[in-house]
């Protein structure tokens, strides 16, 4: 029985120091990747200092209506990741795209990651790069829960909400969120490199997948890709999302025009996430929506039919 438990510790032991070294590897070498990765991380817009941290805020074009998208829950690169719709729509209005903390090239902060503190720094960063409202908010995914916020506690400064996949707050009464230890432990492997050994992952982030950025942009995607995966505020946001969309169901639809565009759902783990989007816009007192036939990332699968749509709708405000 001795020699048996021998054994096993030795194999644990065996065990345990491959780990530890393929973890070394992968760390020295994401180490030395992000040296050579650092001249391909220059903010592209205005990093401005809300609450001790900086964020990041991309504009380009102009127009009378400004629009501000807001991105869905670690969606590493939002600029990068919106570009392909809203290149189609700045060369008639102002688009904005705020990169919350965590994001992009926005740092990475210690905050509590409520609704408020997550709308009053979008707002901050907004005013502190010198745009003004009223804005037409274009949300993906979680940020459905921000924007639908925003129109309740400040219906002067949201002119309409057009919802790219938006989440609503009654999809989180049951939506299958990832517990603590297994967005702790992926977490972990994105801090050590453990990613780059996975290059399929970063490769099938739809704005890549569709070819909508150019080979340096898609280098840029990669770089922040690996620095900004599973980071600490956006494994916050998921924590609190359940608490932050039971604020917002509290608050009533808000009083603006609403337009979403709606996946298939094929790739969200809810049964009836189409349906519940489809009920909450005809439920607004100016609500429309359209079925795209297209997984949840619909501004990168469907950029042109968005960006016409939008516009006649805009133009229609």
């Amino acid at each position: 029985m001795g020699q048996v438990l021998k054994k096993i510790s030795w194999v644990f032991i065996v065990i345990i120091s491959i780990l530890l070294l393929v973890i070394a590897v992968s760390f020295i070498n994401h180490r030395i990747q992000f040296n050579r990765e650092a001249v391909l991380l220059t903010p592209l817009g205005t990093m401005v200092n809300v609450n001790n941290h900086r964020m990041h805020v991309y504009a380009e074009g102009s127009g009378p209506r400004t629009l501000v998208f807001l991105s869905g829950g670690g969606t590493s690169s939002p600029v990068l990741d919106f570009k392909g719709l809203y290149s189609k729509l700045s060369d008639r209005y102002r688009v904005v795209v705020v990169e919350k903390a965590g994001y992009g090239y926005s740092e990475t902060a210690a905050v509590y990651w409520d609704i408020d503190t997550i709308l009053e720094e979008t707002r901050s960063a907004l005013s502190l790069a010198g745009e003004q409202g009223p804005y037409i908010l274009f949300p993906h995914s979680m940020s459905g829960i921000e924007a639908l916020y925003w129109a309740q506690k400040y219906p002067g400064e949201v002119t309409s909400i057009i919802g790219l996949d938006p989440a609503v707050p009654e999809a989180y009464d049951k939506y299958p969120l990832p517990s603590k230890f297994m967005m702790g432990l992926t977490g972990f492997g994105a801090r050590v490199g453990i990613t780059r050994f996975f290059p399929g992952v970063v490769n099938s982030s739809p704005a890549i997948k569709e070819n909508l950025l150019s080979e340096q942009e898609k280098g840029v995607y990669r770089a922040i890709f690996y620095k900004k995966t599973q980071t600490s505020n956006m494994n916050e946001e998921v924590k609190m999302i359940a608490d932050n969309a039971r604020k917002v169901a509290e608050g009533g639809i808000p009083e603006v025009p609403i337009y979403f565009f709606i996946s298939d759902g094929g790739e969200i783990p809810l049964s009836d996430w189409k349906e519940q989007l489809m009920n909450y816009a005809e439920s607004a007192a100016n609500g429309k929506y359209m079925i795209l036939d297209c997984g949840h990332y619909v501004h990168d699968y469907e950029p042109e039919i968005i960006a016409d749509e939008s516009v006649k709708y805009i133009e229609g405000l």
